[in-house]
């Protein structure tokens, strides 16, 4: 069945969101269209408003509107804790916990050599940068336990080796293989407390 080709657009493009398959997006988007004045005109507004202010926070990698973001702005954040991730996704994940008091800085991905992706492809050198600059006495390495998450977070320990600063990654809770944004929060805020040398 066609609901023209404005409409069956629309569905594709939906499907394509995380979560969401052709059938899922194709009762989102009638919910949508059912709901026009309520649901449908409010979000292609907010769309609209977040695609022409959404941009990186300068400091920590984070989502923002801003040039940065609420939490490198927060003056209560612990500022010599910074907290490595590899995505925002990462980064919200342990925001929900509310365990952690200090900084972010999220990477943009882990080093891959089959996809080509090196340290220059991803944040790391303003990462060291921002270390080596001062001011941070612990870098948490909060990659995920993956084997490019693990590749990621030595070479990151080998460029600060040289650094007074202590490095850290989180302790057990989290699973070999698992990825932050899956965790549960009671997991999180655990692996977190429980954090040890790296």
């Amino acid at each position: 069945m066609s609901g023209g080709s404005e409409v069956e657009h629309l569905i594709e493009l939906m499907a394509k969101l995380p979560g969401l398959g052709p059938v899922s997006a194709r009762r989102a988007v009638l919910s949508m269209i059912r709901k026009k004045s309520l649901l449908m005109a409010p979000l292609a507004k907010a769309m609209a408003e977040v695609e022409a202010t959404v941009r990186e926070c300068n400091i920590c990698g984070n989502i923002t509107t801003h040039q940065f973001c609420d939490i490198c702005r927060n003056p209560k954040r612990d500022q010599s804790t910074l907290c490595v991730l590899e995505s925002v996704a990462d980064l919200w994940a342990m925001e929900r916990g509310a365990s952690f008091k200090g900084r972010y800085f999220v990477l943009g991905g882990v080093l891959s050599a089959l996809d080509g992706i090196t340290p220059e492809s991803l944040r790391i050198p303003m990462l060291i940068e921002q270390v080596v600059g001062g001011g941070v006495s612990e870098v948490i390495l909060a990659l995920n336990a993956t084997m490019d998450g693990q590749t990621t977070a030595h070479y990151i320990a080998e460029q600060l080796s040289d650094s007074a600063v202590a490095l850290t990654s989180l302790a057990q809770g989290v699973p070999i293989g698992g990825e932050l944004n899956y965790l549960d929060d009671g997991t999180i805020a655990a692996a977190l407390n429980a954090r040890k040398v790296f």
